[in-house]
C-alpha cells in the first residue's frame, strides 16, 4: 500500500531557476526549507514493452489526482492540466522502464516554484528519443520536455539515473 507524507525538505530558489536554463541543475542547490507531499508505492516488476498491470495504472491515476488536488488547494488550478501530464508521463515511465518494485513521487511548492520528482531506482539514465511516426509508445520524455519548456521551466535526471525531476515557475492566472 502506498503512503503519503508531508516531510520538511528543501527546494531551489527562483534565482537558481533563472541561472540554469541551459544546463543541468541538481534540485537541492540554493535551497530553502519547505513542506512537501510525497507518495511511495510498490509496483509490479516488469520490463519495457510489457503492458502496465491495472494496479500500477491506477497508481498513475492516483498521482495525477494528488497533483491536481494539491495545485487546486494552492490556488494553481491553471497549471493542473500541464503538471498532471508531466506527472503522468514520469510515473508511467518509472513503472514501465525501471525494472524495480518501488516508485516515489515528490511535489514541493514554495513561493513561485514547483518542484516535481519521480524516483524509481532505475539504473541508467532515461533519455529523450525519437519515436517512429506509427509507434504507440516512446514519446513520454518528449512530452515532458515540451511541456516543461512551454512553462518556462527546467528538467533533468539525477546522476545515477534513478530520479527524473523538473522545476517550474508558478506564475499564472491564479496568482
Amino acid at each position: 500500500m502506498g503512503t503519503a507524507t508531508a516531510p520538511s525538505t528543501t527546494l531551489p530558489t527562483r534565482s537558481v531557476l533563472a541561472g540554469h536554463k541551459q544546463g543541468p541543475l541538481h534540485p537541492l542547490v540554493g535551497v530553502r526549507k519547505v513542506d512537501a507531499i510525497e507518495a511511495n508505492f510498490e509496483i509490479a516488476r516488469g520490463g519495457s514493452g510489457e503492458p502496465i498491470p491495472d494496479r500500477d495504472a491506477r497508481r498513475v491515476q492516483g498521482m495525477r489526482r494528488l497533483t491536481r488536488a494539491r495545485l487546486n488547494h494552492c490556488g494553481l488550478s491553471s497549471m493542473c492540466d500541464s503538471v498532471a501530464l508531466i506527472v503522468s508521463e514520469l510515473v508511467t515511465n518509472a513503472i514501465q522502464h525501471s525494472g524495480g518494485t518501488q516508485v516515489a513521487f515528490r511535489m514541493q511548492l514554495h513561493e513561485d516554484l514547483l518542484y516535481l520528482a519521480v524516483e524509481s531506482g532505475a539504473s541508467g539514465k532515461p533519455t529523450v528519443r525519437e519515436a517512429d511516426n506509427d509507434a504507440e509508445h516512446g514519446r513520454g520524455l518528449q512530452l515532458v520536455e515540451y511541456v516543461v519548456v512551454a512553462l518556462d521551466g527546467i528538467w533533468g535526471v539525477s546522476d545515477d539515473g534513478a530520479t527524473v525531476w523538473c522545476l517550474l515557475p508558478t506564475t499564472g492566472d491564479d496568482q
